[in-house]
């Protein structure tokens, strides 16, 4: 009998080991690395997860905090895995360009191009080619903005931003090696197998070196620079973060819903 009890504390042992290695894999979210930066790295698989966009809340004031998103999400019986900003926006929290939430467009795309006196407080949004990250019925898509004004796919959720990262697995020529403009920065790619991976440096980097962790690392044929300096924002209850923004709140957010 001692043996039988040794045998079965051993295998519920075990169980309880894979069990926590399989929640563990689960989790989106996970530290990374490339040439020595340090980055965190959420991946949605093709076809899994619910990843939304999160603008205002029912009472039409932007949500603002990421807490805040949580909130209105576990009201409704679910639990926002993580989230980040979802591009650059303006001092109302509104977005600064193309917005679409739930399949109604609530900002329209902007064209603007900057002279180099008109790009205001968010100059890297004029940085060409600017772009869209889209969800529709096939998936996740990221394109250039004049390529999905084009194109005018039916979209359910859209942001623009700016600059695009990654063009069809190419970098964005106007990026500068070995540039000294380095700071944090969040990105979003889609991938060659479907995924959408987001990116958050935790280290100060440039904007050559950040295209390259998606092109090169984490192998996106397209990705697109969401935000920059103390603007860039992550929420991760499994990792401890709760990032406040210094402008006092953020504006679109991307938030995956469990």
């Amino acid at each position: 009998m001692a043996y039988l009890r040794q045998g079965m504390l051993a295998a519920a042992t075990m169980l309880a080991v894979a069990t926590s290695a399989n929640l563990a894999c689960a989790q989106p979210c996970a530290q990374d690395t490339f040439e020595g930066e340090a980055y965190i790295v959420c991946t949605i698989e093709k076809g899994k997860g619910d990843l939304r966009l999160f603008w205002k809340s029912a009472d039409g004031e932007p949500y603002r905090y990421f807490s805040s998103v949580a909130e209105a999400v576990r009201g409704k019986g679910r639990t926002l895995a993580f989230a980040v900003n979802a591009g650059m926006y303006l001092p109302d929290f509104s977005p600064i360009g193309l917005y679409v939430e739930d399949g109604r467009e609530l900002r329209p795309a902007n064209r603007a191009r900057s002279d180099g006196s008109a790009a205001g407080p968010v100059p890297n949004f004029y940085k060409r080619p600017s772009g869209v990250f889209f969800l529709d019925g096939a998936g996740a898509g990221v394109l250039p903005t004049q390529e999905f004004l084009k194109r005018r796919p039916a979209v359910r959720f859209a942001t623009q931003s700016g600059p695009m990262l990654v063009i069809d697995n190419k970098l964005n020529p106007i990026f500068i090696v070995g540039s000294t403009d380095r700071t944090r920065r969040g990105g979003v790619g889609v991938c060659g197998d479907g995924a959408v991976r987001f990116a958050v440096s935790e280290d100060e980097v440039n904007f050559h070196d950040f295209a390259r962790l998606f092109r090169d690392h984490l192998a996106c044929r397209d990705a697109l620079f969401l935000d920059g300096g103390r603007g860039v924002g992550f929420y991760s209850p499994e990792m401890g973060r709760n990032d406040k923004s210094w402008h006092g709140g953020f504006g679109p957010m991307f938030g995956l819903v469990e």
